[in-house]
């Protein structure tokens, strides 16, 4: 199929800071149990209104006009954890030559230099269209200016990028900003007058999920002159951070030091477990530390129906959808909206009820897709 040559005009928006996060194991005590959960889960997804948009898009094939596959590239950020995992397995199924296309998948391994020479990559490749999940914010101008010369379309997905809007020809992700108000204010609901001594383990540096999550829970932080955060560190969105650095909190802090731990996906809050239980800390609802998580996958929402994680804020991983529905108009000579927002739930553990999130049960969790 050949190139467009030129972009077409989209709907001027705001675009908000975006995210994400990939696969690791559970607190080491579960890892068995947590892997079977997950096994048996991607061989039968249940539904829910997110995965039911992403099917009915994925069934309505749209092959080139002169019969040939749509050519997709798609530089995802890495594997670091079990909402990426999620993330490219949707992006696998719903770009799949059944449905009309031909997909070029690159896990980009974190590795920023490498995820702009992928999509040089895919420009010399003369793809059709470009998805962009982007590792940090900045740095992007150069390699879209270069793709829009080649007249490929790009979508940014997923993540934010700090670069003229005019350089790429849609954004679509769920709202990190919006995120962290969400656990903010739960958190605000949940403690009433009660002290907030609180330790925050952030995601990847320059990760526009790590920058829109902690503006977001801090703009909350803010109007509560008995809230303290006490600290703030990396884990890199992985399981082995989020281990390390809440023994490095602990050692520093102690027992009885905090009350609450943030932490910007599930994954990292497994490695906050793991290092509370060798040190002996209770955490939970029946707990001294309430834990907040984000991404809400499948076992991290688990943990909230045990009552381990006390509030999970989703991050909706089923998002190719949305980029087929944009490779669809754009097919149709259509214009497209500059900013796609996929929605978000959060979700509090039994027994809480809260304005601001779903109170889990069994049915809740099995009615998930990821």
């Amino acid at each position: 199929m050949k190139k467009k040559l030129a972009l077409l005009l989209i709907t001027a928006m705001t675009v908000s800071a975006l995210t994400a996060c990939g696969k690791s194991a559970a607190p080491a005590e579960e890892t068995a149990q947590v892997q079977d959960e997950a096994e048996t889960e991607d061989e039968a997804p249940a539904q829910d209104e997110a995965s039911s948009e992403d099917e009915t898009s994925s069934q309505d094939t749209a092959p080139a006009a002169d019969g040939e596959l749509i050519k997709v590239g798609f530089a995802q950020v890495g594997h670091e954890s079990d909402w990426r995992a999620a993330n490219t397995k949707n992006y696998q199924d719903t770009f799949s030559a059944e449905n009309g296309y031909e997909l070029s998948f690159v896990d980009c391994d974190n590795d920023h230099a490498v995820q702009i020479e992928t999509v040089r990559g895919f420009i010399e490749q003369e793809l059709d269209y470009i998805c962009i999940a982007p590792i940090q914010s900045a740095g992007w101008d150069t390699v879209l200016q270069e793709a829009q010369d080649a007249g490929i379309p790009v979508l940014i997905v997923d993540r934010a990028v700090d670069a003229d809007p005019s350089l790429y020809t849609t954004a679509l992700g769920c709202d990190m900003v919006a995120e962290g108000e969400a656990a903010g204010n739960w958190l605000a609901e949940y403690l009433g007058d009660k002290e907030a001594n609180i330790l925050v383990i952030e995601g990847s540096v320059g990760a526009s999920a790590t920058l829109g999550r902690t503006e977001g829970f801090d703009n909350i932080l803010a109007q509560h002159d008995n809230w303290t955060k006490l600290d703030s560190q990396s884990g890199d969105f992985t399981q082995a951070g989020g281990q390390e650095v809440m023994e490095s909190f602990i050692k520093t802090y102690g027992n009885g030091g905090f009350n609450v731990v943030v932490c910007q996906n599930d994954n990292e809050a497994y490695g906050a477990m793991d290092a509370m239980d060798a040190a002996g800390i209770t955490y939970g609802v029946d707990g001294d530390v309430q834990i907040i998580s984000f991404d809400a996958t499948h076992d991290g929402l688990q943990y909230t129906l045990d009552g381990k994680i006390t509030c999970n804020v989703e991050c909706n991983p089923l998002q190719a959808g949305f980029a087929e529905e944009v490779v669809k108009k754009l097919e149709a000579g259509e214009a497209v909206d500059a900013w796609t927002l996929v929605k978000d739930e959060a979700f509090v553990a039994p027994g809480i009820e809260s304005q601001y999130a779903i109170t889990m049960s069994q049915e809740v969790l099995d009615g998930r897709a990821y």
